[in-house]
């Protein structure tokens, strides 16, 4: 019979992510508390890495858009909800939404767009259009 190999998490990279996720939702602790269906000392807890949270806890926030991948493995996935997609990225089954590993980089990218008005994501979008068309060229 086979054996079940345990996971280990180092909670250090874990809490500050679950921290750092927290931040990039804008919400306090309490709040993602809420959402989590925990209290704010749990909240707390994981967040300084003296507990781990249950999977009815990473459920519940996942709904609300903190990246679980992001907590566990470090690499951010485009909104959305499962795997990463293949390396064509395909679109997933809700709509034009499209999931892939992004590096950090990417990811602060990302966020700057979804920070500016329409107007700027308009100006961004026809930038990376044009820095992108001698590499379309190209092949």
């Amino acid at each position: 019979m086979d054996k079940v190999q345990p996971v280990f998490i180092h909670m250090g990279d874990f809490s500050s992510r679950l921290r750092e996720e927290r931040k990039r939702l804008g919400l306090s602790q309490e709040a993602l508390a809420e959402l989590g269906g925990v209290k704010l000392n749990a909240q707390s807890n994981y967040e300084t890495g003296k507990r781990a949270p249950d999977a009815d806890y990473l459920t519940r926030v996942a709904a609300h858009g903190v990246d679980v991948a992001f907590l566990f493995s470090g690499q951010r996935m485009l909104a959305g909800r499962g795997a990463p997609a293949n390396d064509e990225q395909q679109p997933a089954a809700t709509g034009d939404t499209v999931m892939r590993v992004v590096t950090r980089e990417e990811a602060a990218l990302l966020d700057n767009y979804e920070a500016a008005d329409e107007r700027g994501r308009a100006a961004a979008r026809s930038v990376l259009d044009a820095l992108a068309q001698p590499k379309r060229a190209n092949g």
